[in-house]
């Protein structure tokens, strides 16, 4: 108990001190800072999620008495919130439904639901983000206008480059919503990997092919997007949403991915040179979404298993 209590005071220590070190200015905090989350998940896919929710209402006051409460509040909505309860449904299991007389396995925790989930707080977080700038969507507009006319420097007089700064206003929510998924996703998965290596993962790992998301987020995609037309502070709410669904969707374009180039013989170069494309243009990861998209109407990778005469893997 003593080691889980000391785990728990390390993780919250860690993430709270990565979490601040955004007020510092420099480079590298903006690193740390996206990876505050980590070793919060890491305590609680490896120790617990009561290891994990100790470190954050200790970080929590930490920063409450050190730095301010509103850094506070802003770690545990954006960071302990979201590690325990992510590390709470990775570990979740049932026992699955077999025939009578055999031995019971666990039915664990889909990853396509755990996907949904992060695309929640990604859009909770981005959302909470932009009522820090006001509680309407003219507000919030025009407190984004001028961070970027500031941001833009001296440089730049009032009224110049307007274009390029209502573009960058419309985009910016959404494009925050993208960042804060991208970034829950690889915390999440680091923080598997670093407890799989260390043999503390409480779960085995799961076939990342399998993901599938539930449904009815498609239908639930179709209303973001049609709400991201409506204008004001319903818009902006429709933008994140969408953004976030959509890396959803892209995640399970890089699974469809990864099953249809199986039987490649140029498989690795296929795979490299998709993800190369993707890191250094960017627009190319607009395939992978369509390809999750496609795969969600017309089961590209159950097609492909029953075209091979081949089972399905597994999914966990």
């Amino acid at each position: 108990m003593m080691i889980n209590i000391l785990i728990a005071l390390a993780a919250g220590c860690a993430s709270a001190l990565m979490f601040v070190s955004i007020v510092s200015g420099a480079l590298i905090s903006l690193l740390l800072f996206y990876l505050a989350p980590l070793p919060l998940m890491v305590a609680a896919l490896g120790w617990g999620v009561l290891a994990a929710a100790i470190g954050g209402v200790m970080a929590a006051l930490g920063l409450a008495a050190l730095v301010s409460f509103p850094y506070a509040i802003a770690f545990v909505v954006t960071i302990a919130v979201p590690a325990c309860w992510l590390g709470h449904l990775a570990l979740l299991a049932r026992p699955a439904d077999v025939p009578q007389g055999e031995p019971a396995d666990l039915e664990w925790y889909p990853v396509g639901r755990l996907i949904v989930w992060m695309a929640g707080f990604a859009a909770t977080s981005t959302m909470a983000a932009l009522f820090t700038l006001g509680t309407d969507g003219a507000t919030i507009t025009d407190g984004l206008r001028s961070g970027l006319q500031r941001a833009l420097g001296p440089r730049s007089a009032p009224g110049s480059d307007a274009a390029l700064i209502d573009a960058l206003v419309a985009i910016a929510p959404p494009a925050a919503a993208t960042v804060a998924m991208l970034t829950v996703t690889l915390n999440l998965w680091l923080a598997a990997r670093i407890t799989s290596a260390s043999n503390r993962l409480g779960r085995p790992w799961p076939d990342l092919r399998t993901i599938e998301l539930p449904p009815m987020i498609l239908a639930v995609l179709s209303l973001a997007l049609a709400l991201s037309f409506v204008g004001g502070l319903t818009s902006l709410l429709g933008k994140t949403a969408s953004a976030a669904l959509f890396v959803a969707y892209g995640l399970t374009g890089a699974a469809t991915l990864h099953t249809l180039t199986q039987a490649s013989r140029n498989r690795l170069f296929l795979l490299s040179s998709a993800y190369a494309l993707m890191l250094i243009f960017l627009w190319p990861a607009v395939g992978l979404i369509a390809l999750g998209l496609a795969d969600a109407f017309l089961n590209l990778r159950q097609r492909y298993f029953q075209r091979r005469s081949m089972p399905p893997p597994p999914s966990h």
